[in-house]
């Protein structure tokens, strides 16, 4: 039985996380959770999967849940010192991140020092300190595995090959609501056109991420750590069905790609799991090929989408340039949900911050997270 920590618990990736685990209870027990300030949702969690520790960021949050579940033997904390600690227990097996930001990082270290192995939904960690964490896992020998859709159709699609014999990563989007529109037919759109993803239902933020095409971007660079490569070996390409996950074309021309119908389900029971691949539970629809008319790929519009170039050139740039690229896009899409900014005003400002930014080459955690809050405080000074 693997033994598992989930931070991240109450968004997205973490409930449909729990979901797995509950139609495999032979198969896992939950260590402890971390969320941010859904008290409600985390008391009926843990009612239900008795974890040892819970972990709330705020301390109003973790006193609220403290006094809900007094009658459980669970320990409350709070805070990064709480992730640090349920990060570094001795007796688990793997943690899920699922964390949203660079909130992640800290955790994800102290989990490899303690010899965890990672299940990775956080790109953020590998997009602004991959060069911390990649040589750390390898030196602890600690497994990294994607459970991001497209990062976990490559890793499936390596399986048994050489790395070296890599030619091209296809990374695949399904274009997100405004495939094929211009700028100009951008400038109005509204928060809640943004929010709606033709094939995947996901967090509001990596939504609009979609939209924007900075999450392609995002993912460009989680892709370069987690699998070596040079940034001229990742090809985006435009999948509006999104029944082909990514693929992995080798030296010698064959392309392998992983496919299925889009959930997200099964790339977190893949990661869980690995390396063993179980049969499905959990209901879901799948790829029906009588039915499937086309599939058809496309080349990004990165003149319209220009978040996807910008993302390339902070992934060349290095240091702390990737982290500038991934805080100005938080702060601007929760400004763009808050509707202080327009749709378009979100790549606008990841390019003046990542202008207005002095690189530090190969920073340590600290420069990481100074390079964040120095990027904060100048988009908030534009306001």
């Amino acid at each position: 039985m693997k033994r598992l920590v989930v931070l991240g618990s109450t968004g997205s990736i973490g409930t449909q996380t729990l979901e797995v685990v509950r139609e495999y209870p032979e198969a896992f027990s939950v260590k402890a959770l971390a969320a941010g300030r859904s008290v409600q949702q985390m008391e009926a969690q843990i009612r239900e999967f008795r974890p040892d520790y819970a972990v709330m960021w705020t301390q109003e949050a973790a006193g609220d849940l403290a006094a809900r579940v007094r009658d459980l033997p669970v320990q409350v904390l709070c805070g990064m010192e709480g992730l640090l600690q349920i990060a570094a227990l001795k007796d688990y097996d793997i943690l899920l991140t699922a964390v949203v930001g660079m909130i992640g990082i800290r955790p994800t270290i102290a989990a490899i020092e303690a010899g965890k192995d990672i299940a990775l939904a956080n790109k953020e960690t590998l997009v602004t300190a991959g060069h911390i964490i990649m040589p750390l896992a390898q030196k602890c020998g600690v497994q990294i595995l994607p459970v991001d859709s497209e990062h976990s159709a490559i890793f499936q699609s390596l399986n048994g090959e050489p790395k070296n014999r890599i030619e091209k990563i296809w990374l695949t989007c399904s274009g997100g609501p405004f495939r094929g529109k211009k700028k100009e037919e951008l400038e109005n759109v509204q928060v809640e056109d943004a929010l709606k993803h033709p094939n995947w239902a996901m967090g509001r933020k990596i939504t609009i991420d979609s939209a924007t095409m900075v999450n392609k971007g995002l993912e460009v660079m989680e892709a370069k750590w987690l699998f070596g490569v040079d940034y001229d070996q990742i090809n985006v390409v435009v999948h509006p069905q999104s029944i082909v996950h990514s693929m992995v074309e080798y030296q010698d021309g064959a392309v392998i790609a992983e496919m299925g119908a889009p959930d997200m389900k099964l790339p977190i029971q893949y990661a869980l799991f690995y390396p063993d691949r179980v049969p499905l539970r959990i209901p879901r629809k799948r790829a029906d090929f009588y039915t499937l008319k086309s599939l058809t790929f496309e080349a990004p519009d990165t003149e319209t989408f220009t978040g996807l170039p910008l993302a390339i050139r902070a992934g060349r740039t290095g240091g702390t340039m990737p982290t500038v690229y991934n805080a100005a896009n938080e702060l601007a899409v929760a400004m763009f949900l808050e509707k202080k900014i327009g749709f378009l005003k979100i790549v606008e400002l990841i390019g003046k911050a990542m202008e207005h930014h002095q690189a530090v080459p190969e920073p340590d955690v600290e420069q990481i997270l100074a390079a964040e809050q120095e990027t904060y405080e100048y988009l908030k000074g534009l306001f």
